[in-house]
């Protein structure tokens, strides 16, 4: 499928808007050695969103995983997979963890992205690591409250308002008339509290913050639809998978022996979270963790496809062959 002109403009857009919160001086090709003259490590630049499950990718570089793997991550901050796309495709960026919604709408305009691999997957039972979210005297209480109501969401049109729309409509509501609108995960606490929109989709620790102050918890989206479905995966192109398939292949292992580790110290991931975020460290030792993973079985993600196809979010289910591609 040919891309439009139109297209090409939102992500030329998109690439900048990224590029302009990082270092865009860091070259992607560039090597590192320590002051002994050690083996020298690939620069690798990463998006990630700055939330609680970027933890584990913010304590295995602490604990030199990726250096043992030969690679130097630079992490870049942003607000959502759909997001770093742009950005992806321009080579500012070489792999990004994001949800997997973008790369399914990339695939259907032919954008030549794929998920080499997963990073977590909600939760099937108990309280999930991410909720929509409102203030305690909202009476905002199950998903049908949620029809005729401004919800935030930090990408429209992905794997967020996708959930909800279809947990509210499960329970009896329109999720026709829900009015979806974009606010970073950091902004929901103050914009709830601010009144800019009735409720809000948040990950921890911005759930956990609306929470303790009183809010309730609406409903879990991804819990009450794909149970289990993946919250982040691995993204990068077809075109440094067939150009540079070691990189890949080092970051793939690298990422795999991270989620493995990171699964298994909690403490650390926590800490590191404490620390990236600058919440306290009890705050940080409250939230709900995913399910750290590379595998990419049973994380729901053709269940997303035939969901956005069911509510028109695309047209035809994206190709999996081409689209899922596990190292």
């Amino acid at each position: 499928m040919k891309k439009s002109l139109a297209t090409l403009g939102v992500l030329a857009a998109a690439a900048l808007a990224l590029s302009g919160c990082t270092d865009s001086a860091a070259d992607p090709e560039s090597t590192a050695t320590d002051d002994a003259g050690a083996e020298e490590l690939t620069a690798v630049r990463v998006a990630a969103l700055p939330i609680a499950e970027s933890g584990a990718l913010w304590a295995a570089i602490d604990e030199g995983i990726f250096e043992d793997h030969g690679l130097e991550i630079e992490v870049v901050p942003a607000q959502g997979g759909a997001n770093a796309i742009p950005a992806l495709l321009s080579g500012d960026i070489q792999f990004a963890i994001g949800q997997p919604f973008g790369p399914i709408r990339a695939d259907a305009q032919d954008l030549g992205v794929v998920i080499v691999g997963n990073y977590a997957n909600s939760l099937a039972e108990g309280d999930d690591v991410n909720a929509v979210v409102a203030l305690g005297d909202s009476g905002i209480m199950r998903p049908a409250d949620l029809a005729g109501k401004k919800v935030s969401v930090n990408t429209i049109g992905a794997a967020g308002d996708l959930t909800i729309r279809k947990a509210v409509e499960d329970d009896g509501g329109d999720p026709s008339t829900i009015e979806f609108v974009e606010v970073a995960f950091p902004d929901v606490p103050a914009q709830l509290a601010a009144g800019t929109m009735d409720a809000a989709w948040a990950p921890d620790p911005f759930r956990g913050m609306v929470l303790g102050d009183g809010g309730v918890s609406v409903v879990a989206p991804y819990q009450a639809t794909i149970p289990g479905l993946s919250v982040l995966t691995n993204i990068t192109t077809q075109a440094l998978l067939d150009e540079d398939p070691e990189l890949v292949a080092d970051y793939s292992a690298a990422m795999s022996e991270a989620l493995e580790w990171a699964s298994e110290n909690e403490d650390a991931v926590r800490a590191a979270i404490a620390t990236n975020l600058e919440i306290p460290e009890e705050a940080a030792a409250g939230i709900t963790l995913p399910t750290f993973t590379w595998d990419l079985a049973d994380a729901g993600i053709e269940d997303l496809g035939a969901l956005a196809v069911e509510y028109t979010y695309i047209e035809a289910e994206p190709d999996f062959d081409r689209l899922l591609q596990q190292q």
